[in-house]
């Protein structure tokens, strides 16, 4: 004896299942791999990868390299209530009767000194090993690594964190013609210098595992 269900299954006496239309549904699962390939399903293996992350490491690259430039030569490194600006470079000034910033070279010290070299000497580091970079994905050969554009970066890296270290703890030394320093705060400058310090370090390490393949 056999009982049928409304959804379209045979139950025999043994009360075991079969599908009336096994062999429609049967007839439907090439259609469906048709449409679905396993291939859209895989993720990016071997040389998709590489292009991958190759993109992933220029954008970084970039960004980086444009915060560091301007966390460099804007003026804020040192504010205090939009009054008084310093950064590396220059001193300004509020002037409430013209109602504009009049800027003049900071006096310059061995602290200040040592942050300016520094930072530049990052700049340097980034430019150099995106240049040398762009130089490698066209002459480095099959299977090459990019040792020494991450090692540039890794150092550019290196000198920021010196830089921005020798500034937060030698702020007193550096902004001596500063008036009531206990007021003033750090500007967004000394925060993105900061920031370039993992970025830089990052990116570093991601070229020194980065492979050149024949789509690079």
């Amino acid at each position: 004896m056999q009982l049928e269900d409304l959804t379209g299954w045979q139950l025999d006496s043994g009360g075991n299942g079969r599908s009336r239309d096994s062999h429609t549904n049967q007839a439907y699962i090439p259609l469906l791999l048709s449409l679905f390939p396993p291939k859209l399903c895989k993720p990016p293996q071997g040389p998709a990868k590489m292009v991958l992350l190759l993109m992933m490491v220029t954008v970084l690259h970039l960004v980086t390299l444009a915060i560091l430039f301007i966390a460099t030569m804007e003026k804020s490194w040192w504010t205090l209530d939009n009054v008084e600006n310093v950064d590396l470079w220059h001193k300004c000034m509020y002037d409430n009767n013209t109602e504009t910033w009049l800027c003049a070279s900071v006096n310059e010290n061995e602290w200040l000194q040592s942050v300016q070299a520094l930072m530049v000497l990052s700049v340097v580091f980034s430019s150099m090993s995106f240049l040398v970079f762009l130089g490698q994905l066209f002459t480095m050969s099959r299977g090459g690594l990019f040792y020494f554009t991450g090692f540039c970066q890794i150092l550019a890296g290196l000198a920021v964190f010196a830089a921005a270290l020798i500034y937060t703890f030698q702020r007193e030394q550096i902004l001596q013609e500063s008036k009531e320093l206990s007021k003033g705060r750090f500007g967004y400058c000394f925060i993105l210098a900061w920031v370039c310090v993992p970025l830089l370090i990052c990116s570093g390490v991601l070229y020194v595992h980065l492979r050149k393949t024949d789509k690079s």
